[in-house]
């Protein structure tokens, strides 16, 4: 009986956080204003889920960040939406594959390793006023870098063509985005993660 207590609670809990995540990646909540760019906010509660209820809560949430992030590629498309989106694809069945990949794959991954990388951490006897930012940050920075990473990787050729670059050019680019965008937000990760997570790391059971 205890146990599918606990388990309804999970469920409710990711449900919850998944509602979380379909409301910033849908509205200007997601997005926050910075002296240069805008920092999403849409994979704090991946990271934050990730570290109350396990790597396999936030594999889910990710996987619901990244189908977001698909739909909304698809519905208002952007230049760069052929990598995030099946039905942008420029390379036809291969680059589907690819789009899903990098806006749903990459996405779990956020919350696999933000779970995992605090489970360790948490091992480790780290304090929480520690461990937080680190797994805010590096949750954040799995994003930038497996997002972008892979668009280099897997459609370097097509990337070029949208940005009116040489295929040579696009590393460049690819570090522009992950300095400028990436750390940044991932900044700000670490210290949302660490506000929220404390407080809530309050009412869970570690």
């Amino acid at each position: 009986m205890n146990s599918r207590k606990k388990d309804t609670r999970w469920l409710a809990s990711v449900a919850l956080m998944m509602a979380i995540v379909i409301l910033l990646a849908n509205t200007p909540l997601g997005l926050i204003q910075l002296p240069v760019i805008k920092a999403t906010t849409v994979h704090i509660p991946v990271i934050i889920g990730a570290v109350l209820l396990g790597p396999l809560a936030g594999g889910i949430l990710g996987a619901t960040f990244g189908i977001c992030s698909m739909i909304s590629n698809t519905m208002a498309p952007t230049l760069l939406s052929f990598a995030f989106s099946p039905f942008m694809s420029m390379t036809g069945i291969s680059g589907m594959i690819k789009a899903v990949w990098i806006s749903v794959g990459c996405r779990v991954m956020i919350g696999v390793v933000a779970g995992w990388l605090w489970i360790l951490l948490k091992k480790v006897h780290l304090n929480s006023l520690i461990a937080l930012p680190i797994t805010g940050f590096v949750g954040s920075m799995v994003n930038t870098v497996f997002v972008m990473g892979s668009i280099y990787l897997l459609l370097a050729a097509q990337y070029a063509e949208v940005k009116s670059v040489g295929v040579d050019a696009v590393w460049g680019l690819i570090m522009v985005t992950v300095t400028a965008s990436g750390i940044p937000e991932a900044i700000v990760a670490a210290i949302l993660v660490a506000v929220i997570g404390k407080v809530m790391l309050k009412f869970v059971k570690e």
